[in-house]
């Protein structure tokens, strides 16, 4: 069934993301920022733009955004032309940035009281997962909410799960970060030993890609760390932000964080090397001395 759809921020994310749910053929309206990239939109996909989120959101029974970081996402929700200025009584929001745990339960907390439903719902697959359609989506709020909104979330996503109340989306996420800083590490010194040592890399991650050592990070990023190129997905600016939020949200809940930290750091040497844009696995590039 065709539902009314707004959809905020049209980054490298959110941009193919609207995409796929215009052209599962709901009625979407799209805002960005710099509204050319919104007129780009318009020209490859079907639906309307708006001057504001406040507009875009009007009488729409799903509205999704995807911005940079909290203070994004307080603009375009509680912003003066933020969608809560026309948000309608019983649709269902989804934010798909990646933020805090703590601004998701404020805007749950504010939906509840307004009468309209709130799901924290951060993605991960990167670039190639949105151009894709198949994004994984970590979700947080109520069920009903998440029943009723699941049908147009799987328009880009190949998994999606409720994993507990507000901000439960958020969390996972963090887990998720924690976890792949981890890896990318591990496998860039792993790729950096190899090579030292006078192996073919390419013939040895064919193997040990098919044994306990397999990971999404190897298996999609090991050619182009060989190949010393880093522009395909996540950028490290991007990664340090999800990893302070994880840090922060760790001395909150005195979980410790030992490797996050310190593989911080190593982004922040990668940043200092001209490297804001390239992707999360080019922390092989401090090791290639």
């Amino acid at each position: 069934m065709s539902c009314k759809v707004s959809f905020i921020g049209l980054g490298t994310m959110g941009y193919p993301m609207a995409g796929y749910i215009s052209k599962t053929g709901h009625n979407v309206t799209v805002f960005n920022r710099t509204k050319s990239k919104a007129e780009k939109w318009l020209k490859t996909y079907s639906g309307k733009i708006s001057d504001t989120p406040a507009e875009a959101a009007k009488d729409s029974d799903f509205v999704f955004t995807c911005v940079g970081n909290d203070n994004d996402l307080n603009e375009v929700t509680f912003g003066k032309n933020g969608i809560f200025k026309s948000i309608k009584k019983g649709s269902v929001y989804i934010d798909n940035t990646t933020a805090s745990a703590t601004i998701a339960r404020e805007i749950y907390s504010y939906a509840k009281k307004n009468g309209f439903g709130f799901l924290d719902a951060p993605v991960s697959g990167g670039q190639a997962g949105a151009e894709n359609g198949t994004l994984t989506v970590m979700i947080g709020g109520d069920q009903k909410d998440y029943d009723k909104a699941s049908p147009v979330i799987n328009c880009y996503s190949k998994k999606m799960k409720l994993l507990g109340k507000a901000g439960s989306g958020q969390l996972s996420k963090m887990v998720n970060q924690i976890c792949i800083a981890g890896l990318v590490q591990g496998l860039s010194e792993g790729i950096n030993f190899g090579i030292k040592a006078g192996l073919n890399m390419e013939e040895v991650i064919e193997v040990i890609s098919k044994g306990a050592a397999q990971s999404w990070q190897m298996e999609n990023r090991y050619k182009t760390m060989i190949d010393n190129k880093f522009d395909f997905g996540f950028a490290v600016d991007w990664m340090r932000k999800d990893l302070k939020i994880a840090m922060e949200e760790a001395r909150k809940n005195n979980s410790l964080l030992p490797i996050t930290e310190i593989i911080d750091t190593y982004y922040e040497n990668v940043q200092k090397m001209g490297g804001n844009r390239w992707d999360t696995s080019s922390l092989i590039k401090r090791l290639r001395k």
